[in-house]
């Protein structure tokens, strides 16, 4: 599946279930049906077709993305420990992508604020502001 100019992803959650019926070991289109019902609201059907797309295995940029992605579907559905330990995840896997990994200790960071751990919510945050494009840190 892909994304259009708009960021929306061509096929649906129907068309991309064809392709699950006579290929159930794809774990691209796992993904790619969890980001349609994702965005279309339906939030415990994506965490479940993330689930199968990470257990399937996918590539390491797909996985990171896939993490992340279940992490907010899962907070949407009220799973806050299981959105913890997916924005963890992305962080223990150090993506390369600065905003991605900034991304996962700001998500981080409100999670444990919602579990009354401030201390470690404070640590994120400024793990994240060193992280930031325009900190010190990252010029070159």
């Amino acid at each position: 599946m892909l994304k259009d100019a708009m960021g929306g992803y061509r096929g649906t959650a129907r068309e991309i279930s064809r392709i699950l019926v006579d290929h159930p070991d794809n774990a691209d289109a796992w993904y790619n049906r969890g980001n349609d019902r994702a965005s279309c609201g339906d939030y415990e059907g994506a965490v479940s077709d993330y689930d199968m797309a990470l257990r399937l295995g996918l590539r390491f940029r797909e996985a990171v993305n896939a993490y992340g992605n279940r992490g907010m579907a899962r907070v949407e559905t009220g799973d806050l420990e299981g959105a913890l330990e997916d924005f963890s995840e992305i962080i223990a896997r150090k993506p390369k992508n600065l905003w991605m990994l900034r991304s996962a200790y700001l998500n981080r960071a409100l999670q444990r604020e919602k579990q009354g751990d401030s201390g470690g919510a404070l640590d994120d945050r400024r793990m994240a502001l060193l992280l930031s494009p325009t900190s010190k840190n990252n010029k070159k």
